[in-house]
């Protein structure tokens, strides 16, 4: 059965990001339906806005925004209503809840939320470290790293390892590689959460085989062998039972959904490690 693709217009005065996010958010709730995204970012002025509602005209569609100035506001909400496109204030909702809470009316500073600050400063901090830490490198600074993602090959450990970087997490990842010993120092760590990534060997199998297509490599090789690959899970599974490394398995898991449970994993670790401090 094909999918049914719809256009989806998403307006705003910074990046972009949220209304990405909250967009496939939704979108990933609706099975055979696809959004073709024209995204519109740093909408500051009537020309700038009038450019995004010729293309909306264009290709009708929904339209979600993150407008903070009246008068653009008001602007693309009409022009919507005339071509017939629903709209939705993405953020208004909250803003609203903020205020009755509050007491207090929103400051109109379009991209307020990406501004330079400390917790922005931690993320690129996090994202440098992890990414010098990619792949078992720069083992000796291990103890450097928040947290530390230990599998075999295909595990998603640098996608989850990025991902956790983007929340401001130093992560290091190491692969598991047979016959390859893993670093020392990951045995002596005192600060670092290490995690262990498994899955399904048919699932490893699958992801390897793909890999070794797209490289156009000989597929007959023990990387992509069932027993082979069942063998490595094995022996790695057993390296984290023995050493206490919680394990996460990551055969139906999203990257975000592993993330998730790594964060838990991680806030558990830092209040054990803060109440024996």
């Amino acid at each position: 059965m094909g999918r049914n693709y719809f256009h989806l217009h998403l307006v705003s005065d910074a990046t972009g990001e949220t209304l990405i996010a909250v967009s496939r958010a939704a979108a990933a709730q609706f099975q055979g339906v696809a959004s073709i995204e024209h995204v519109y970012p740093l909408i500051r002025t009537r020309a700038q806005l009038d450019r995004a509602i010729a293309e909306i005209e264009a290709s009708p569609g929904i339209v979600l925004y993150t407008l903070v100035d009246a008068e653009l506001t008001e602007r693309l909400e009409s022009a919507c209503a005339a071509i017939g496109s629903p709209y939705l204030s993405v953020m208004q909702p909250i803003f609203s809840l903020f205020q009755s809470y509050l007491g207090t009316a929103q400051t109109s500073r379009p991209g307020a939320q990406h501004m330079l600050n400390a917790e922005y400063f931690r993320r690129i901090d996090a994202l440098n470290f992890t990414m010098m830490h990619d792949d078992g490198q720069l083992p000796e600074n291990l103890e450097l790293a928040d947290v530390i993602l230990l599998g075999v090959s295909r595990t998603s450990k640098t996608p989850t390892s990025i991902y956790l970087a983007n929340r401001g997490i130093k992560t290091a990842n190491i692969p598991m590689v047979p016959n390859v010993p893993i670093p020392n120092a990951i045995f002596s760590v005192k600060n670092a959460l290490v995690v262990g990534l498994v899955a399904s060997p048919e699932r490893i199998v699958q992801i390897r085989q793909n890999r070794l297509l797209s490289l156009n490599v000989d597929t007959e090789t023990p990387y992509v062998d069932r027993m082979s690959v069942a063998e490595e899970l094995a022996q790695s599974r057993r390296l984290f039972s023995e050493n206490g490394w919680p394990t996460i398995d990551v055969t139906r898991r999203s990257i975000e959904e592993t993330a998730a449970a790594i964060l838990d994993l991680y806030r558990e670790h830092r209040m054990k490690f803060i109440a024996q401090a």
